[in-house]
């Protein structure tokens, strides 16, 4: 019995914190990766240079700052075009679709994963992230309609008390 009350409060917390697994990144991790970036960039091959960007893009889109996370979408969005790799491309779509979900642009996030499951199908991270994207929409949608109810509800409470007060 206490197990499922645990279980109920958890998910009650979930709901209104945006629980997800989506993991989280440290700013000593991002340093790293920047270090990483600016040593590939002094003579390293281009495909050394290019994986050092992908892990600053990633630790970036999985930041908790949203300046950082909105730096990872601009690096990504910039390499997009120049990877003809459909294995790198879906990557990168993917960690878009992470970052404008950390961005808060759910119907973006969405929309790149789907083209991320049209690349890969199978792709369990994405099918994922797809999950958590549709239920933060949903839940969004929700938290929506009861704001609205209970703004009406004010409405209607305010304007029978006038009425009851005039009579």
């Amino acid at each position: 019995m206490d197990a499922k009350i645990g279980s109920f409060f958890e998910s009650i917390g979930n709901f209104f914190s945006g629980g997800d697994q989506i993991p989280w990144c440290d700013r000593d991790v991002i340093a790293g990766c920047e270090r990483e970036v600016a040593e590939a960039s002094n003579g390293d091959s281009e495909e050394r240079k290019n994986e050092s960007i992908m892990r600053l893009s990633w630790a970036l889109v999985h930041s908790r700052k949203k300046e950082d996370v909105q730096r990872g979408i601009a690096m990504l969005e910039t390499s997009l075009g120049n990877d003809k790799s459909p294995l790198h491309q879906r990557e990168k779509i993917y960690l878009l679709a992470v970052g404008y979900y950390r961005s808060d642009d759910y119907g973006r996030s969405r929309d790149l994963v789907g083209q991320c499951l049209e690349i890969a199908p199978d792709w369990r991270q994405a099918q994922s992230l797809k999950k958590i994207v549709e239920d933060r929409i949903a839940k969004d949608g929700v938290i929506g309609i009861g704001i609205t109810a209970t703004g009406v509800a004010l409405i209607v409470g305010g304007i029978a008390a006038a009425l009851a007060r005039r009579n």
